[in-house]
């Protein structure tokens, strides 16, 4: 048995990204950028308006309250600026201004006069004094041409995706994503919806661990149930191989029970085996190796929060290699209530960010952590996990806490 940071460098030696994709913008959320962005144009790209109102040509001079202008025209949102040596326009939000107007005058503080016919331009008198500048958006007063934008190994979300669109990027590069198979150990599970046999369990980890890599930023490529036959979860690694996948997962089979017959099969293709256990809690039979073939193998246990925890710090860890992100950020917030731990084991538990009566984030402990009890994980929010030479931590003492996933930051839970 290895030390659990042992564990997570020998995965990811050697990892980097696996190869560079181009894609449309509308295929870019959930990507990992393989490179980073540089704006080609300005945001925004001219000088316009930050509201509804008349633009002024005051020479940089404040334009006081009660002084009238003559409205020489209206410009809208895509209109071209015009050019005449005209002092006011009408002007909607986002329009171009014209080169010499330097303000504009929302229209809760104009007055516009009646008019005189036909024959006489609109008028409008102020309200308020304007001061030079105001309400105008200048060009590249957001992003600048030339501008790094994103760095590589940005996760594409929602509002990243904005800003690309923003500057004007149809298309970016970004990682592949990591190709990943499944196979489902264990003649006892049978898939959610089925009958329910005597001394039958329904799958819980094949559902959760296909929703978990995509979004952990990976592909699930296959998932198959192989029982304990070791000839169908050989034939089951072969056709994964041939799909190209990059990661084999296995649930259940790593322990030293009779029907634990993972380690042997490995042995039995020519894998290296990086390890075998794990000094962690829970998840400590966890089994990593490199097949013959190239790709990588992680065998977790078959209890679904041994699964989950071996997932989230084992092969999570080298996923992000592969999408040549950064390593996680390190968070610590206080523990609401004192912890209890067994000394020598890195201990992952499942809880909650809340905040306290004076409104400071905790991270609370669930009180139920057995790996067979789903319940209470599923009204946790966040992981928090103890190094392996912690025995207890005292309430208030600092722990690390973690994001359901690796692409995702600790969330809270309001009171």
């Amino acid at each position: 048995m290895i030390g659990y940071h042992e564990a997570v460098a020998r995965l990811t030696d050697g990892a980097g990204r696996l190869a560079v994709q181009q894609v449309a913008l509308a295929d870019a959320i959930g990507r990992v950028l393989a490179g980073d962005v540089v704006a080609t144009l300005a945001l925004p790209p001219f000088d316009n308006a930050a509201m509804d109102g008349v633009a002024l040509a005051s020479a940089g001079r404040v334009a006081r309250v009660g002084s009238e202008w003559e409205i020489a025209a209206r410009i809208g949102a895509g209109d071209p600026p015009p050019h005449d040596d005209a002092f006011a326009w009408d002007i909607m939000t986002g329009a171009p201004l014209p080169a010499h107007a330097d303000t504009v005058v929302p229209v809760e503080r104009i007055d516009r006069l009646p008019s005189h016919g036909q024959d006489h331009a609109p008028r409008v008198r102020l309200l308020a004094d304007a001061l030079p500048g105001a309400n105008i958006r200048r060009r590249g007063e957001d992003v600048l041409p030339g501008q790094r934008v994103l760095d590589a190994g940005t996760f594409i979300d929602t509002a990243q995706l904005m800003l690309l669109a923003g500057t004007g990027i149809g298309r970016v590069d970004v990682a592949r994503r990591p190709r990943v198979a499944l196979l489902a150990t264990g003649r006892e599970i049978v898939a959610a919806g089925a009958p329910l046999p005597a001394g039958g369990i329904h799958d819980a980890t094949s559902p959760y661990l296909t929703a978990t890599v995509a979004a952990a930023g990976a592909e699930m490529i296959q998932v198959s149930h192989v029982g304990d036959d070791v000839a169908a979860f050989q034939a089951a690694i072969d056709a994964a191989l041939s799909c190209g996948v990059d990661l084999v997962l296995s649930t259940g089979a790593v322990s030293k029970g009779c029907y634990d017959f993972v380690p042997d099969a490995l042995a039995a293709r020519g894998a290296e085996r990086l390890f075998h256990g794990v000094a962690m809690r829970p998840g400590k039979p966890v089994l990593a190796a490199r097949l013959r073939e190239g790709a990588m193998f992680v065998g977790l246990p078959g209890n679904p929060l041994s699964t989950a925890v071996g997932f989230r710090f084992l092969a999570e860890p080298l996923l992000r290699a592969w999408l040549a992100m950064a390593p996680e950020p390190v968070r610590r917030l206080p523990v609401a209530a004192a912890c209890d731990t067994r000394a020598g084991l890195h201990a992952a538990f499942h809880g909650t960010l809340r905040c306290d009566g004076e409104g400071r984030l905790q991270a609370c402990v669930a009180d139920a952590q057995a790996s067979f009890r789903l319940l209470p994980f599923s009204q946790s929010s966040v992981w928090i996990t103890l190094p392996e030479d912690t025995a207890r931590v005292d309430a208030g003492a600092p722990v690390q806490v973690h994001g359901q996933g690796h692409l995702r930051a600790p969330s809270w839970i309001p009171a």
